[in-house]
């Protein structure tokens, strides 16, 4: 794996947040509550930098460490298994021509399965 363990570890702690945030707001049960609630939570998204901080930790990794963070998603969600790693990783390098941080912020729970992979993968995460 060219991508250090430290580097994955760091960008799922960003991406938990990440989606956290997705996911808070929503319907209170007022007249306007869902209204009110999802642009609370677009101007939270906005306001608060987190997705441009992952974009920009996606976007300073090499084109290698990126494929090894698209192959450990696809491992920790069950597409490849471990011994298929140098495909996966082949695979993650072909689609490389768009951006990668684009597709992992639209996986949902990305951080999760990147936790999976690593696992999946032998590595340790804490």
């Amino acid at each position: 794996m060219d991508i250090a363990v430290g580097k994955v570890t760091e960008l799922i702690e960003y991406l938990r947040m990440f989606d956290g945030k997705e996911g808070a707001g929503g319907y209170d049960g007022g007249q306007d509550g869902y209204e009110d609630g999802a642009l609370h939570v677009l101007e939270t998204l906005a306001d608060d930098g987190t997705e441009e901080q992952i974009r920009g930790v996606i976007d300073g990794l090499n084109i290698d460490e990126q494929a090894d963070l698209v192959a450990l998603v696809w491992v920790g969600r069950g597409d490849f298994e471990p011994q298929e790693w140098p495909v996966a990783v082949r695979r993650a390098g072909e689609r490389a021509v768009r951006s990668t941080a684009r597709y992992l912020l639209g996986i949902p729970n990305v951080g999760d399965l990147l936790e999976e992979g690593l696992s999946i993968m032998g590595y340790e995460t804490e």
